[in-house]
């Protein structure tokens, strides 16, 4: 067999694993989807009225990475006067680093908080191939290279002074990829860690918490689903379509831990993740997959460091977060009760009455 017949089955598996995975899911909750349905007009709904989408800066850039990305970024600055005219020393920033298939909007609640505090400078971004940012340049997207594109972020956006950084998901494993590649930053300039749901290295034990039938049936062509995003692009979308109606349902099951969250939030997460195009889901796949960055820990070692982490988070669970601590034994640990993957906009509450005081205290 010919390679171009090789690669050309190759990726025909993998479209009809994807195919069959989304088949058999839309067949198993076709009944719960109609009270889904249900479920997002249904009243008592304490966020029905929060107009989340954009939020106000007060100026925004395009940062280029050394490899050409273009990045998108918002600053908020501080409202409460620091420094020499405002009688006391300058804040850190805080820079925030969002997770995989989300945008900066992941934050929400934490910037709300934030800016009507209005005593620190606020840094978001989009990470390389999410929300207004380009795609990644250097090609097949690796977490190193969001390493870089974190690096390019803050020498442009802070070139003096301390950070702080607050990464969820793929955005910790970001910041571990720059404390691997700048661990001279830790201690200096970055002066504050936070984590929340992430891991160092062990998502190859929990196929990423997908559900055991699409865990079973993905892991093995984990590897081929970039080529297959490459070559068979339309296979793949196809299958996206087909489990389209199943996107809002497994969004709250698998991003939330209470059993009825707020539909709102729920559709927010969503529509972030149906934002994110199917090449940049399958190229960061793989890496999410053989993701290991507990050796870059070390470089944490001396710098105050917050871990946040839902009770019920089915994609990076409490062991994951307990792991870290392993390695990192001076850091503070809390676990958000009855809360799933995006605790920080599911029990933004419990997540800020943690984060404020621990930026308050370093700060």
């Amino acid at each position: 067999m010919s390679p171009m017949s090789r690669r050309g089955k190759q990726v025909g598996i993998a479209g009809a694993a994807v195919g069959v995975v989304a088949a058999g899911l839309a067949t198993a909750f076709a009944v719960e989807r109609v009270l889904v349905r249900r479920s997002i007009s249904a009243p008592g709904d304490p966020h029905v009225d929060e107009p989340f989408g954009d939020q106000p800066y007060d100026s925004e850039m395009t940062v280029t990475a050394a490899d050409g990305t273009e990045l998108h970024v918002e600053i908020v600055e501080p409202r409460v006067g620091s420094g020499p005219k405002g009688g006391s020393k300058p804040k850190p920033t805080i820079v925030f680093v969002h997770g995989f298939a989300l945008d900066m909007g992941t934050f929400y609640f934490q910037r709300k908080a934030l800016t009507e505090q209005g005593e620190h400078r606020l840094v978001f971004y989009d990470q390389p191939g999410h929300g207004r940012s380009s795609r990644l340049q250097s090609g097949d997207y690796d977490i190193a290279a969001l390493g870089k594109s974190l690096a390019a972020v803050l020498d442009a956006t802070v070139p003096d002074g301390h950070i702080i950084l607050v990464g969820h998901s793929m955005g910790g494993m970001t910041i571990m990829a720059f404390a691997e590649q700048y661990p001279e930053w830790f201690g200096k300039r970055v002066t504050g860690v936070v984590l929340m749901s992430t891991s160092a290295g062990l998502i190859d034990k929990t196929k990423l918490g997908l559900p055991s039938l699409v865990a079973r049936a993905s892991a093995p062509f984990f590897p081929l689903w970039g080529k297959a995003a490459h070559l068979g692009g339309g296979t793949i979308d196809r299958a996206r379509v087909v489990s389209s109606d199943l996107a809002w349902l497994l969004t709250r099951r698998y991003g939330f831990g209470e059993p009825k969250p707020s539909p709102s939030l729920v559709t927010f997460v969503e529509n972030m993740n149906s934002k994110t195009s199917v090449e940049t889901l399958t190229k960061y796949l793989h890496t999410l997959y053989t993701h290991n960055r507990f050796p870059a820990l070390s470089a944490l070692r001396g710098t105050p460091v917050l871990v946040i982490v839902g009770t019920r988070d089915y994609l990076t669970p409490v062991t994951h977060s307990e792991e870290i601590l392993r390695h990192l034994p001076d850091a503070e640990l809390v676990k958000v009760d009855n809360s799933g993957h995006v605790v920080m906009l599911e029990k933004a509450d419990e997540v800020n009455a943690a984060l404020l005081p621990f930026l308050e205290k370093i700060s």
